[in-house]
C-alpha cells in the first residue's frame, strides 16, 4: 500500500515509516526539518529511511498550502495518511504560540482539505494525552471531558480532534485520533526528559526535577506506540470518527525512572528540585481498553526494559 506519513524526520514518524517500509509498503514522507531541536538527528533518521527503495521524502512545510496541494496532486491517491507532523512541546508553547497555530492548526487543516479532495483516505493523526488537561481522575478515559487544557499545545491538539469530527461529519471522511502518552525510546527527541536526563547525568550536570519529583507519567515505549498507530491505520471495522488512548496503561513515579537511568548509566544524578511548571500536570495514566478492543493494541514494554534499550542506543549514537 501507499502511505503518506508526515513528520518522518521526527521521532515517532521515523519509527512508523520504518515499520511500514520493512513490511513492504511504499511511504512518502513529508517534513520541514525545522530547528525546534537540533536538525542533525532529523537528518540522521532521514538518511536511514532513504536507504529503503520505496521511500521518498518531500521537504516542505505542512502549513504551506500550495506545497501540500501540489504533493497530493502529483501523487496517485494515497491509500492511508498518517499525520504525525506537529509543533511539539508544552513549555515551548508558552513563549512561541504562533508556531503551534501554524503547524498544528493551519498545517493540519491543509491535510484535512487535501484528503477531502483526493480520494478521502483514512486519516490517522497524532493527538496527545495533554488534552486531558486539568483532569484528575485516573486513568484517563476517552469518555472523560477534555475541555480544560492547561497549555496552548494541548488546546491545539484538542482542536485537531474537533476539526476531524467536523470533516468526518460533513464529508464522510474516516479520521482516527491517537492520544499519545509520554513516548520514549531509541531515536527519541533531545527536548524530552529521557534524553535530557541522560545527557546531564553523563556530563555531571544537575537535572531539573519539577514538582519536587512528585510526578507520575505513563511512559510508553516507541515500539508499542508504533503497533498502536499501525493498528489505527489497518484495523477494519472502525467508526467514521474515532479517538484512542495509546499508553502503557501504568503510571510510573518520575523518581523511579530517574533511578533506572542512574543504574543504566552507572552515575548518580544531581537533582535540582523545582516547583510545578506552567502548563504541566502532575500525573498521566492511560485507560487503553478501547484501543485493546478495536485496534488490538497491547503494550508489552515496561520501563525496566525500555530504559536500558534507550540508554544502549543513546550511548551508541553519541559514542559515550
Amino acid at each position: 500500500m501507499k502511505y503518506l506519513v508526515t513528520g518522518t524526520a521526527g521521532f515517532i514518524g521515523y519509527h512508523v515509516a520504518t515499520h511500514l517500509l520493512e513490511r513492504g509498503d511504499e511511504v512518502v514522507g513529508l517534513d520541514n526539518f525545522n530547528a525546534y531541536y537540533d536538525p542533525t538527528i532529523k537528518e540522521a533518521r532521514n538518511a536511514r529511511l532513504t536507504a529503503h527503495p520505496t521511500f521518498r521524502v518531500v521537504r516542505a512545510n505542512l502549513a504551506d498550502t500550495d506545497a501540500v496541494n501540489r504533493l497530493f496532486a502529483e501523487e496517485e491517491e494515497f491509500d492511508k495518511v498518517c499525520n504525525l507532523a506537529a509543533q511539539a512541546g508544552v513549555r515551548w508553547s508558552l513563549d512561541h504560540p504562533h508556531d503551534y497555530m501554524q503547524a498544528n492548526l493551519v498545517g493540519y487543516l491543509n491535510i484535512l482539505e487535501a484528503c477531502r479532495h483526493h480520494g478521502k483516505p483514512r486519516l490517522v493523526y497524532a493527538s496527545s494525552s495533554s488534552v486531558y488537561g486539568g483532569n484528575t481522575r485516573l486513568p484517563f478515559s476517552e469518555a472523560d471531558r477534555v475541555d480544560t487544557p492547561v497549555s496552548l499545545y494541548a488546546a491545539s491538539k484538542k482542536a485537531n480532534e474537533l476539526m476531524a469530527h467536523c470533516y468526518s461529519h460533513l464529508y464522510d471522511m474516516q479520521t482516527v485520533g491517537l492520544r499519545f502518552f509520554t513516548v520514549y525510546g531509541p531515536w527519541g527527541r533531545p527536548d524530552m526528559a529521557m534524553w535530557l536526563f541522560a545527557k546531564a547525568i553523563l556530563a555531571g550536570q544537575p537535572i531539573q526535577v519539577f514538582n519536587n519529583g512528585d510526578m507520575q507519567r505513563d511512559f510508553t515505549y516507541v515500539d508499542d506506540i508504533v503497533k498502536g498507530i499501525v493498528g489505527a491505520l489497518d484495523s477494519p471495522g472502525l467508526d467514521r470518527y474515532e479517538v484512542f488512548n495509546l499508553g502503557n496503561h501504568r503510571s510510573e513515579n518520575l523518581l523511579d525512572v530517574i533511578a533506572l537511568l542512574e543504574k543504566e548509566l552507572g552515575k548518580k544524578a544531581q537533582r535540582e528540585l523545582l516547583p510545578m511548571q506552567p502548563g504541566d500536570v502532575k500525573a498521566t495514566y492511560a485507560d487503553i481498553d478501547k484501543a485493546r478492543r478495536k485496534l488490538g493494541f497491547e503494550p508489552i514494554t515496561p520501563v525496566a526494559q525500555g530504559v536500558p534499550r534507550f540508554i544502549k542506543w543513546y550511548r551508541e549514537y553519541h559514542g559515550v
